[in-house]
């Protein structure tokens, strides 16, 4: 069954179809959120945050506009960020901090140097990350996009992640990536 089928029976509210897009797409979802909180068991709230938004959001999804998983992806990426956001889901303690303290009183970062960086990658490594970060794809549907094996494809983004680490901490390229996903 295609998730357009799928879609039209959770807009008729048929909550066996909600499942068979959760079973579907909650492993590739909660790699995302996990990446993005670091922790286990907020990133299994907010999975099941997620889909609560897409039950409750459906009829505003349209197919149009991109596909399924593009907005689904978008719902989990916002869903966390405004988690994390929120003081009272913080764990406040200095030697358990969800958040740098002391990054977050440092005066806004340039990303100008960041996203030059990206444009001196290599046009595959560029290409690769696009397609990921910026363009919703899943690495089986990105390395059949960029016509590679999916091992190297996997390898691309690898190394391209790791050209930017070279240079740059973790934290601000998580960072730049999470605000240019939502621009």
């Amino acid at each position: 069954m295609d998730d357009s089928q799928i879609v039209h029976r959770v807009l008729q509210k048929d909550p066996t179809a909600l499942y068979l897009l959760y079973d579907k797409y909650s492993g590739a979802l909660l790699g995302v959120i996990l990446r993005m909180c670091r922790n286990r068991f907020q990133a299994e709230d907010l999975l099941q945050e997620t889909f609560v938004k897409i039950w409750e959001n459906i009829g505003s999804y349209d197919s149009t506009k991109g596909r399924f998983y593009t907005w689904a992806y978008r719902i989990a990426k916002n869903t966390t960020l405004n988690a994390l956001r929120k003081p009272d889901l913080l764990i406040q303690t200095d030697e358990l901090s969800v958040h740098n303290n002391k990054a977050q009183s440092e005066p806004e970062q340039d990303f100008a140097e960041l996203n030059g960086a990206l444009q001196k990658l290599e046009p595959h490594h560029q290409e690769a990350i696009s397609l990921v970060y910026f363009r919703g794809y899943t690495h089986r549907e990105a390395y059949k996009e960029m016509g590679v094996p999916l091992g190297t494809f996997k390898s691309y983004v690898r190394q391209a992640l790791s050209l930017l680490r070279e240079n740059y901490s973790e934290q601000l390229v998580i960072l730049w990536f999470t605000i240019e996903l939502l621009a």
